[in-house]
Order: structure tokens, then sequence, then C-alpha cells
């Protein structure tokens, strides 16, 4: 017993008439007979009774056609659903960082032009967040530095100017601009969580011929709790500095930035709402690229 079979058989029950019911389906009359013929010999019972020119329903085919349209109906049911399922997910946004900070204020606009959009955002270092690309796990990432592989797509979103950050009441709060040497001896205050920016402010200070001595390695809410008890100084990237009012100073002579990219994988196919959140994310930071910038 085949679909097409039942679904032949149902038209021929609603029309109560095999010519009518092949024009319906747009098939010969002897191909519809013997289908139905074929039904009924499968069934072992005759399905359709003779009333003069026309056809009507045997016991027998009643029953069928009860369950039939059952079966028709929970057929349509589940393309509705999976049309539904398909159309949220087309709707549904996966992105990873490896900073919260890379989407605040961000999302919040993104969210207030498109209220349909759902987004799934993750929290992961930057080899994770190449993984999940790869596997099709997220749909973008942004990390810094910018993920570089064969198989991934990336554009850097900003270059963001880091300072060192210290207390205000420190000795050389007063200053402008600093030399790294001048903070040699100094107890430093690192991010955790994120091993690609500590590589890149370790390296900063191995420049300047010294290994900063970490006394306290936390996240940015506590970092600025911990400077303002002067218990030591740290590397930011001057929003972070904006962000919780942190005094701050220039690094003189080699003015440092921290690179970040959105990436995608490359011969991936993204949908509509990937496409229009990647742009959006592109457009926001090149807008607001001063927010990054010492002035």
């Amino acid at each position: 017993m085949e679909l097409l079979q039942l679904k032949y058989f149902q038209t021929v029950a609603y029309t109560e008439h095999i010519s009518k019911a092949a024009q319906q389906l747009n098939i010969a009359q002897p191909s519809l007979s013997l289908t139905i013929k074929r039904l009924e010999d499968e069934l072992g019972t005759k399905l359709f009774d003779r009333k003069g020119r026309n056809i009507e329903l045997s016991s027998s085919g009643k029953i069928l056609l009860k369950h039939v349209n059952k079966i028709f109906t929970e057929i349509e049911n589940a393309r509705t659903e999976i049309q539904a399922k398909d159309q949220e997910n087309a709707r549904t946004i996966k992105i990873s960082i490896s900073n919260p900070r890379f989407l605040t204020g961000l999302i919040s606009e993104y969210i207030t032009q498109y209220p349909e959009i759902k987004i799934q955002q993750g929290i992961g270092v930057r080899s994770g967040i190449l993984e999940s690309l790869k596997k099709g796990e997220i749909d973008l990432g942004i990390a810094g530095p910018p993920i570089v592989d064969e198989e991934i797509k990336s554009c850097v979103l900003l270059d963001e100017d880091i300072v060192l950050v210290l207390p205000s009441t420190h000795r050389l709060a007063g200053h402008s601009e600093i030399s790294l040497k001048d903070v040699a001896n100094e107890p430093f205050i690192s991010l955790a969580g994120n091993e690609e920016y500590s590589k890149f402010t370790n390296e900063l200070c191995e420049k300047e011929g010294f290994t900063p001595k970490n006394n306290f390695e936390v996240d940015s809410n506590l970092l600025a709790e911990i400077i303002k008890l002067d218990q030591g100084v740290a590397f930011l990237p001057i929003s972070v500095c904006r962000k919780h009012h942190l005094h701050y100073v220039k690094i003189a002579d080699i003015a440092p930035t921290y690179t970040v990219g959105l990436s995608w994988v490359k011969d991936g196919l993204l949908s509509p709402s990937v496409k229009d959140f990647r742009d959006f994310i592109i457009s926001y930071f090149k807008d607001n690229y001063q927010m990054f910038k010492v002035p």
C-alpha cells in the first residue's frame, strides 16, 4: 500500500466518479481504475459499489477513507511543523565570542531593529571558536586576534588601543603617558580566561626587557575593584576603561593595539539572517570606531 494509491483512492471517494477523479489527478482513467483494483485486491475487499453511472463507497471503503484522511492530515501536520522549524532555524543566529564586551551595546541595538531574530551566544577561547565554526555548531565567531585558517573567512572589526591602567593615587598617575620600563617592578593584574590576550600583553613587556609579575588574574569587573584598591597596574582595552571609569595613561613609544576579527566558514551557506547580522556587526564597529581609540 503506497501513499500515491491512497491519494488516488481519496480523490475517487470524494468525486464518486472515476472519470472526474482521473481528470483532477491528471492521469488516464484506465490507469486510475487499475490502481483502485490493485488496492482492493491488496485489502481483499471491495471499496466502491456501483450506483447508476456513479460509484459510492462501500462499508469497507468508508472505513479506509476515515483512516486515509487521518494519514494525510498527519502528513500535512508534519510538513507544517517541519516548515515552521526550518523558519525558526533560519531566524536563529549562533555566535561565539572570546569576550562578552564584543557584543555589548551592539546586541541590544540589533534586537531592537530585528525583534523576530533569535540569538544563541556562547563564550569560547579562540581555538574553540575555530573548531565550532568548522563543525557547523556556530554561524559566526568573534576573537582576537582574528582567526587565520584556510577554511575560514575573517575580517578585522577593530584595532583597539591598549592603555596602562593604574590607581588615581599612583605615583605615575599624573603623567599623560609613561614607558613600560617605568612599571617593570610593579605588580600586574591580568585578565582571566583569555590566553590570547595574556600572551599579547606578556609579549609587550618582554619586548621592553621584563616579565610582568602577575599578582592577580581576574575578570574585568573584579579587575576594576582591585585596581582601585591600589593593588597593581594592568593592560586594558580603552573601551573597558571607559566602561568602568578607570584611570589610565598612554603607553609611550609603542602605542599598542589589539586586533579583533569576525569569522565565518569560507564556503559555508549562511542564512539571510546570519548574513544580515554579520553585516550589521561590521557596520557597527565601523560606525563606532572612535569608541576603541584613545583621544
